[in-house]
């Protein structure tokens, strides 16, 4: 993600952040000025496109940009190269495929799924579905344009795969019509049928809190300590009923969900489980990761013909439709189509020459290792785009080096570095960078 034209200074320890203006977040209106020319971010819930906005979409990176498409750690993606001047053509591009739904609210439409649900048996609920819901209501709110372009709302259909991303609101299916909204490391749980606006009113009820605070947050986490999210009267407005999950009661499903709303208490974390592994989903899908997060416009139609598309936070697709046989068609594409691919789970940020602030070519200088825990090549500490969870960090230093983990490694030694840091046994997750 751009970073901020002016940052805020950092806080004192214990000091909540105070922001005194809005995000500088790119969107598709918005563009971003990079050294390799202006970048434009598309914000697609679920990461959804169909197979016409997947022409689009290619044809749009060939006609104005560098002929690449990114595929970000939201499954938004990024057109960069792009020429200054092109905002209006390539908004007109965008309206017209159906990729710019709302003008007003095309920044804060970060709605990420379970990518795999409902195709492949797996999960509680088909919160695909959920998705489509809340960005309709998101889009028809006017309220919702003041929320930041970082804030997140993350659905999770039981299987654990995307409720450990780091989301504002997430909800997690959780069988027999209910489902778990967690904000703020608070829980309740809600009816199924209420999940996208319980999600709405989760969000709009954090607007009142960061009013209520002035500290100017963006996301959840920035809100001083105090000053939580009063879901309960936000639930109540919105004529949701729920009740309080306590960990003792995370298998107990109240029968009677329409009493009165009580206040939330105290949970553990979301669940997490391992995201798909590249090949088949089901009978009918086949997820591809794409090289380092990028795609080139014809390795994005390579993934046609199909029902849908969903671009995944893993830096891949979900191509809806595509049978186990194509698997060769999509590996001579250059996709990574199996779990033992060597560049399975590596990705890396823009590094140079699009980045100014990046000390290498991050990109040239990434080699793969063996398959292990996801690994990612970082040109500063910013280290823009890296996973969530556990992951190998390799960060470029003055000089031409790196930092593997922390450990100084020449940039011809990287290979054996990585391999083995992707494949050795971790004393501690290193999820804090």
């Amino acid at each position: 993600m751009p970073p901020d034209p002016t940052p805020a200074p950092t806080p004192a320890p214990g000091a909540p952040r105070v922001r005194e203006r809005g995000d500088a977040c790119p969107g598709a209106l918005r563009l971003h000025s990079a050294d390799d020319g202006h970048l434009a971010r598309l914000r697609l819930p679920a990461g959804l496109l169909t197979s016409r906005q997947v022409e689009v979409l290619a044809d749009a990176a060939e006609a104005l940009g560098d002929g690449r498409i990114s595929v970000t750690s939201r499954g938004n993606a990024e057109l960069r190269g792009l020429a200054g001047g092109c905002g209006a053509e390539l908004a007109a591009l965008l309206a017209e495929a159906g990729l710019l739904p709302s003008p007003t609210h095309e920044r804060v439409r970060n709605i990420v799924a379970s990518p795999a649900s409902s195709l492949d048996g797996l999960g509680a609920a088909d919160v695909q579905l959920w998705a489509r819901e809340l960005d309709e209501r998101l889009c028809a709110a006017p309220w919702a344009a003041a929320l930041s372009g970082r804030f997140l709302f993350v659905l999770d259909d039981g299987r654990g795969d995307v409720a450990g991303l780091g989301g504002d609101v997430t909800l997690v299916a959780a069988g027999l019509g209910t489902a778990l909204l967690h904000l703020g490391g608070r829980t309740v749980r809600v009816a199924a049928a209420d999940a996208p606006r319980a999600a709405l009113a989760a969000a709009r009820a954090f607007l009142t809190a960061a009013r209520g605070a002035g500290t100017g947050a963006w996301r959840v986490r920035e809100l001083p300590e105090g000053s939580g999210v009063d879901v309960r009267a936000a639930l109540t407005t919105a004529g949701i009923a729920a009740e309080p999950v306590r960990e003792d009661m995370r298998e107990a499903v109240r029968e009677d969900m329409r009493k009165p709303v009580e206040e939330p208490v105290r949970e553990s974390a979301p669940p997490h489980g391992a995201p798909p592994a590249p090949g088949p989903l089901g009978p009918a899908a086949f997820h591809v990761l794409a090289p380092l997060g990028r795609l080139t416009a014809a390795q994005l139609r390579a993934l046609l013909p199909a029902d849908e598309v969903r671009l995944t936070p893993w830096r891949g697709a979900v191509v809806v439709g595509a049978g186990p046989d194509r698997a060769p068609a999509l590996d001579a594409a250059g996709l990574i189509t199996r779990p033992g691919s060597p560049w399975a789970g590596v990705s890396a940020c823009t590094g140079r020459p699009g980045c100014a602030k990046s000390l290498a070519d991050v990109r040239a200088d990434a080699v793969p290792g063996r398959p292990g825990l996801p690994v990612h090549y970082s040109g500063c500490g910013r280290r823009c785009g890296h996973p969530h969870g556990d992951w190998v960090d390799v960060l470029a230093v003055p000089g031409g080096g790196y930092l593997v983990d922390g450990a100084p490694v020449p940039r011809t030694d990287l290979a054996p570095a990585v391999t083995t840091a992707r494949t050795a046994p971790r004393t501690a997750p290193r999820t804090t960078r």
